[in-house]
């Protein structure tokens, strides 16, 4: 696994073989910022990582000069492995927060003031078709916030009213979502 782009680029991340978590293809993940660099700026976005794993998103978030990057993590082995990648990146880093907490729970009680939310949930967890109800229907939401949701081909998000666009890239499946909150 690689940092794939801006001041970080070609930087190697080398979790320990004991993870169990299934980090975003190098491809997929190249993929998915070449669609999001269309659209926006990475220097002026605020971003949430949920079910962060290895950190790889949030790595290239903040190798992109994003304005913060909050991880959401449970298993506190990976979020000691995220704090100490980013702490050898940018030791001094400011606009990167760690959260060691269960990303349901913090969907439904904290504010969501982010223009980007990823959600890379493990693919056999059942509750994946609730994050964007979760996200949606909390009142703190960001004005036009964007969801995107990784998930496998057992997955279908086509329905639900804020799914705007669906990306596959091999067995990585990336879902979008829009709000549709009024300024």
């Amino acid at each position: 696994m690689r940092i794939i782009s801006g001041q970080f680029r070609g930087r190697p991340i080398k979790p320990p073989k004991v993870f169990d978590a299934r980090p975003t293809t190098d491809n997929a993940k190249e993929s998915l910022f070449n669609i999001l660099q269309n659209d926006y700026y990475f220097d002026e976005l605020k971003v949430l990582d949920l079910f962060s794993g290895t950190g790889s998103i949030s790595y290239e978030f903040l190798s992109r000069g994003s304005i913060s990057v909050t991880s959401v993590e449970k298993k506190g082995k990976y979020v000691d492995f995220i704090r100490s990648t980013v702490q050898k990146l940018e030791p001094e880093s400011t606009r990167f927060f760690s959260i060691k907490y269960d990303a349901f729970k913090f969907l439904q009680k904290n504010n969501l003031d982010f223009d980007i939310i990823f959600a890379d949930p493990p693919y056999s967890l059942d509750k994946i078709a609730e994050i964007p109800d979760l996200v949606f229907q909390n009142p703190t939401h960001k004005v036009n916030c964007l969801l995107i949701v990784e998930h496998s081909d057992l997955q279908d998000f086509g329905k639900h009213p804020n799914f705007t666009n669906l990306r596959k890239y091999g067995k990585v499946h990336f879902s979008f979502f829009k709000s549709e909150k009024k300024q």
